[in-house]
């Protein structure tokens, strides 16, 4: 019998936790002051609650991999995968211990240029440099309406691999997050970055607060990252409340929205298959932990969880009063007497699509809205595409695509699927036809990746033929390709959502005649998992009039003793124990060449083909210069600004 008596917060009455709000504005002789340390709180003589909180400053050596790269170590083996929070036991056996290894070199790929062959003598101008940073899953550990307890569950023997729902690095989300952002900062010092750009799924579960934590982390506001009871808060390091640098204000930085910020841990719509159950949203600000059933399992069937007969678990939450965030409140609902319970928390509320988008206006960086503010007027509440350009006289537009399912689409399997309604797919053409006549070369910015999930997973590009009457893909993946293809100044997809760093090259349909018409896809993987890395990119102008793209995977410069550094810790142990090619991309055997038209796996003579421009990443990661040309009008026009080359 497990019962409900758990350590630090059990059986608290609702409603007597204290909002983040409400935190900041706590003064002296407060109850909550007094339960927290009073240098935190500014609860002392002086009052100056900012003087007197940390702030978590990077190594003073900022590298990229190009210098080096994060080495894994080997490890006794002795935790199996269901057992990955057991933390106190990763010191003795090994895990978490890494070192630094050699440079990643970057590999000079010119699949999609026909017949060229890079000259010796080139010489080359950086048109545009930015970053991306992505799938952050900035997550409320403490939340009563997370998945933690599936994991260790591993009811079926998969789920131990599903890291998303729960791993040690859940405990330090924002703080990894500050540290990479400081390494943008030094980055920028040596080498100045034009802006960055967020792939989406900033939040674990469209919450309120995760998102606030994510924003104010990038506007260096002062971070509470915890909820509820706010245990731990005056002594455990991944409570305590602290100062991030945040992002220089010289660099501007834009957001796309990712499945995990509109669906319920990216996987259900929080209002139900109708739009009419809000059990769910819910659920997030209750004072009861949520139960479940097994929906990793149930995949094809997320409603499952409301079937009365099918067997239910309290999913836990993490104990922030604890050193090593133990999981507590979980468990099989019969062995509860009643439903354990925590400090509720109006902070937690679920937003929808449209607060999702109107929260980036309320920030103290630029560009206002974070490039929301762009949407096309007359599109409907929650259209969360627009474009712009980043540098003034260079002629580069990217534009910014939510390519997410939408909540009304009928279908009852997780929602991580690539999809575009008639709006955002007639937008794109517009945006793509508008870049081609303005002479603009073009980035697309997207969450979900094309081309490489087959049929089965739920990454692939959706097909809502189950559902005819329901919003449907405006555009399969054949056409959407043809359409590509169609735009010779196109240059690059850049996409999140997988957690990996894979580089795919789509060659020109015709490579001799017109190899102008291929672009390349570039991933970058998660802030979350191992690696942990954000990407750099340099469009560079060569003197023979092609473009180069630079892309660099670069490590957060975390320091030895702050919580970012554990947080890196924890991401090599969870690699290690979980070792899921899904995470660390260790060999390339799963990325399958998908066939466009059925989007399955390609075979030939029975045996299922990898994609032969995705290259391994043995140590998580993968540098490149992507070459392409120019069509003939566009190598006019960067001669006629550029004749000096």
């Amino acid at each position: 019998m497990i019962s409900n008596n758990s350590k630090h917060g059990g059986d608290l009455v609702q409603g007597s936790g204290v909002s983040r709000r409400d935190f900041i504005k706590v003064s002296a002789g407060t109850i909550t002051c007094m339960s927290l340390s009073s240098w935190i709180l500014g609860c002392g003589s002086n009052g100056n609650e900012t003087n007197l909180l940390p702030s978590y400053p990077i190594d003073s050596n900022v590298n990229t991999t190009l210098d080096r790269t994060i080495a894994p170590g080997s490890t006794s083996g002795a935790i199996a995968p269901e057992f990955l929070s057991r933390i106190s036991e990763y010191d003795q056996n090994g895990y978490g211990v890494w070192s630094y290894g050699g440079p990643l070199v970057s590999e000079q790929r010119v699949d999609i240029m026909g017949t060229y062959t890079p000259a010796g003598n080139n010489q080359s101008a950086t048109l545009l440099r930015f970053f991306t940073i992505t799938d952050i899953h900035i997550t409320d550990k403490e939340s009563p309406s997370q998945l933690i307890y599936l994991q260790p569950l591993n009811q079926y023997g998969f789920e131990a691999g599903a890291t998303s729902v729960y791993s040690p690095v859940m405990m330090y989300t924002t703080h990894v997050l500050d540290a990479a952002i400081q390494t943008v900062n030094a980055l920028h010092q040596s080498n100045p970055i034009d802006f960055g750009i967020s792939l989406g799924d900033t939040c674990n579960s469209t919450q309120y607060n995760e998102l606030r934590w994510y924003i104010d982390v990038l506007d260096g506001q002062i971070i509470y990252p915890s909820s509820g009871a706010h245990v731990g808060a005056g002594s455990i390091d991944y409570q305590i409340p602290y100062k991030p640098a945040g992002l220089n204000p010289s660099i501007p930085w834009y957001q796309a929205i990712g499945n995990h910020d509109h669906f319920w841990l990216g996987s259900i719509p929080p209002d139900g298959k109708d739009g009419n159950d809000p059990s769910l949203r819910e659920s997030c600000t209750s004072d009861e932990v949520i139960a479940m059933t097994d929906v990793l399992f149930s995949a094809n069937d997320i409603y499952s969880y409301q079937d009365p007969g099918a067997t239910k678990y309290y999913m836990g939450v993490i104990d922030g009063a604890t050193p090593n965030g133990e999981i507590i409140k979980y468990g099989q609902v019969e062995n509860f007497s009643e439903p354990p319970s925590v400090v509720a928390d109006q902070d937690r509320y679920s937003l929808t699509k449209a607060e999702w988008v109107e929260e980036f206006f309320n920030t103290s960086t630029e560009p206002v809205g974070h490039g929301f503010g762009l949407v096309p007027p007359g599109q409907e509440s929650g259209f969360a595409c627009y474009s712009f350009v980043p540098k003034t006289g260079i002629p580069i537009k990217v534009i910014v695509l939510d390519n997410t399912q939408r909540e009304d689409d009928q279908s009852t399997a997780i929602h991580g699927h690539g999809f575009l309604d008639e709006a955002r797919w007639e937008w794109l053409k517009a945006e793509l036809a508008d870049g081609d006549a303005n002479d603009q070369l073009m980035i697309i910015a997207a969450h979900v990746p094309i081309c490489v999930q087959k049929t089965g997973t739920f990454m692939e590009w959706f097909d809502n033929s189950a559902n005819p009457d329901e919003p449907q893909n405006s555009v399969s993946l054949p056409e959407l390709l043809q359409e590509l293809h169609s735009h010779p100044n196109l240059l690059l997809w850049i996409a999140g959502h997988r957690h990996v760093n894979a580089v795919k090259a789509f060659e020109s349909p015709d490579p001799v005649n017109a190899p102008e018409n291929g672009f390349w896809q570039v991933e970058t993987s998660s802030l979350h998992d191992f690696p942990q890395q954000l990407r750099t990119f340099d469009i560079k102008l060569n003197s023979d009039y092609t473009i180069s793209i630079v892309t660099t995977n670069v490590d957060p410069a975390a320091k030895e003793g702050t919580p970012a550094w554990t947080s890196r810790k924890y991401a090599v142990a969870a690699q290690q124990i979980v070792n899921t090619e899904s995470i660390y991309q260790a060999d390339n055997t799963t990325n399958y060449l998908v066939d466009p038209v059925t989007q399955n796996a390609t075979s030939l003579d029975g045996e299922i083909l990898m994609d032969p421009s995705i290259r391994p990443m043995p140590t998580g990661s993968y540098n490149a210069e992507l070459f392409i040309q120019l069509s003939p009008a566009m190598k006019a026009r960067m001669q006629s600004m550029f004749p000096t080359m």
